[in-house]
């Protein structure tokens, strides 16, 4: 997994970004209708968990993370695939501040996405870009 991150999301300075490395482990969930992956990014000594699950009567997904640091279950992204394109919006705080999340996931190919989420600080007027993940599938259960 390569991994950007913007170093001061919504910071006034310069943008910096950092490449960090990581590795995930993905687990379905209800036959297809939810997973759970566990990220581990070694250099910054943490990890992150992701939980997604799929609404059968509003075919929507909810998208929760978790992260070392905190502990707590942040408050989950909503939204769905069309195409090979999935769009996911929510609200959040980060560094005190409130802020509208969007995750958007791209499939690339067979064993390849991209993960890229926004902070909007001002209601979804503009969107600041600050963190990507470009994933490649290494293995499947079971092989």
């Amino acid at each position: 997994m390569a991994d950007r991150r913007l170093t001061a999301p919504l910071g006034p300075g310069p943008h910096v970004w950092a490449e960090v490395p990581g590795h995930a482990v993905v687990r379905p969930l209800f036959e297809g209708a939810g997973n759970i992956d566990e990220i581990t990014f070694p250099t910054l000594g943490r990890q992150g968990v992701t939980l997604r699950l799929f609404d059968r009567g509003t075919g929507s997904w909810s998208i929760h993370w978790s992260d070392s640091r905190s502990g707590r279950l942040d408050p989950p992204v909503t939204g769905a695939f069309a195409d090979d394109r999935g769009d996911f919006h929510g609200e959040d705080t980060y560094d005190g501040r409130p802020v509208r999340v969007h995750f958007t996931w791209y499939r690339l190919g067979p064993d390849t996405a991209r993960w890229e989420q926004e902070f909007s600080a001002d209601d979804g007027r503009t969107w600041e870009l600050n963190w990507t993940m470009d994933l490649t599938r290494t293995g499947r259960a079971g092989a």
